[in-house]
Formats: structure tokens, sequence, C-alpha cells
């Protein structure tokens, strides 16, 4: 299949680990132009140097004027926006104020700013797409203490869908994929692997396949949903979860 993504250009926040990296990888393998940001500067400049024709800045996401600046500025350096990808989160887990604010800010805030900031840029791209990443813990309560972290990427469902409605005349598409557990080095699952090897093993019970889901998992079908294949898929919600949940998504 032709994802027609050659030349495309594209924008994906918190990208230098773990779904991010994986996303950044896989869109700069099909041909794109990738500008990426993380907070770690020496991880975003490594990455640049691995990837021609891309380019990073560490930027803190929760800064709205930083994030926005990123984004102005990725759009100067590609030539325009053609796909941005809102991946950056800040794992908050628990339900104290300050779990909420980081929640707040990170997962939710950035991504309605990313996205208000590119829109001028994806108006003028003829294949213009968004794709923000939530989690199965926006659908169901899994019990891990992450009322912060399932709340706001909850509320990333509903601010896509009605984000993708509003878009659509403008040729502009918005969707959202929920990975289920997904495994990286360093990520959360491993080190809940190391540290709680008890709560591991329940979490990957829960898991009908057998496993947990890989970051290009994940990225294949972010890649998916931001080409020229997925030209008529909009607002939807990509569970990637290997069956873990057990709703009937209607």
């Amino acid at each position: 299949m032709d994802l027609q993504l050659i030349g495309k250009r594209a924008l994906v926040t918190g990208a230098t680990r773990g779904i991010g990296r994986a996303i950044a990888n896989g869109l700069h393998a099909e041909g794109c132009s990738v500008s990426i940001c993380a907070r770690d500067a020496a991880a975003v400049a490594a990455w640049v140097t691995a990837h021609p024709g891309s380019c990073g800045e560490a930027v803190d996401v929760a800064d709205a004027h930083a994030l926005s600046r990123w984004v102005e500025r990725s759009a100067a350096s590609l030539g325009g926006i053609d796909i941005l990808v809102c991946n950056a989160s800040a794992l908050a887990v628990g339900a104290t104020p300050e779990a909420f604010r980081q929640a707040f800010e990170t997962d939710l805030m950035h991504t309605v700013v990313a996205a208000n900031s590119a829109l001028p840029f994806l108006e003028q791209s003829k294949a213009g797409s968004i794709v923000a990443i939530s989690s199965v813990s926006g659908s169901e309560d899994y019990g891990y203490g992450d009322a912060a972290y399932g709340t706001m990427k909850a509320s990333l469902l509903f601010y896509i869908k009605t984000l993708s409605r509003h878009l659509a005349p403008r040729g502009i598409r918005a969707n959202v994929v929920s990975p289920g557990t997904t495994w990286f080095e360093a990520g959360f699952w491993h080190k809940v692997e190391l540290e709680d090897p008890e709560d591991f093993a329940d979490a990957m019970s829960r898991n009908p396949m057998g496993r947990m889901a890989t970051p290009e998992d994940i990225a294949n079908a972010v890649i998916f949903l931001s080409s020229a294949a997925a030209s008529f898929v909009t607002g939807v919600n990509l569970v990637v979860d290997g069956g873990l949940t057990r709703r009937v998504q209607n």
C-alpha cells in the first residue's frame, strides 16, 4: 500500500523515546521531513543527527509560548506542516491536585496549543492531519491509581472528536490512537517490571495476546491515520491494545 507520505512535513511531540520516537522514526522512514521536540536537548540533537532532513528543539510542551514558537519555527524550517502528532504526556499517576495540573497542562493543553498553532499551516496543506495519543486508560479504569492520567486522556477523545467535525470542511482530519499497555526500555512498564514484579505480572496477564505492545505497534497505527490511505477517516479513536479492553466501542 502506498501511504503517499514522501515529501510530507510532520511534527511529533515527545519524540525522543518510546512511542513518540517510534512514530518519528516511522514517518521519516516513509519519506517525511520530521520536526521533533522533547525536553532532553541532547536526545533531540542525537535524533536529528541520525535522521537527515529533520529538525528538532528542546521544548517543555507545558510551556504554551515555547510550544507555539516550536510549531512556527518547524513550519518555517520544513516549508509547512502536513501532519501533527501530539504524543507528549506527563504520565501523571495519582489523584492529587498536582497530578491533575500536570496532566492537564501536558496531556490535554499541549495538544490544544499545538493544534491551534499548527492550524494556519495545516490549512495550506492538501493532506492536513492531526493525531493525538490517548490511552485505553481514557476509556476504562484499570485500578492503577491513574485518575489524573485517565481523566485527561478521556478529555482528548472529546476534544479531537469535536475538532474533527469543525475541521473537516477545511480539509483537515483529526483522530486519536489509544494504546494499551506498551513496553519499552526505561519506559513506565519496564520500571514496573523492575520495581513491582507482582503488579507487572498482573498487567501482563490481562493481555489476551500474551504480550504488551511495542512502540512500533502503536506507531504503525499513527502513521496509517496520518497518511492518504486514511483520507476519509476522521474523528475516530483507534484502540491498539491487543484485545486488552473489554468494552464494545460504539
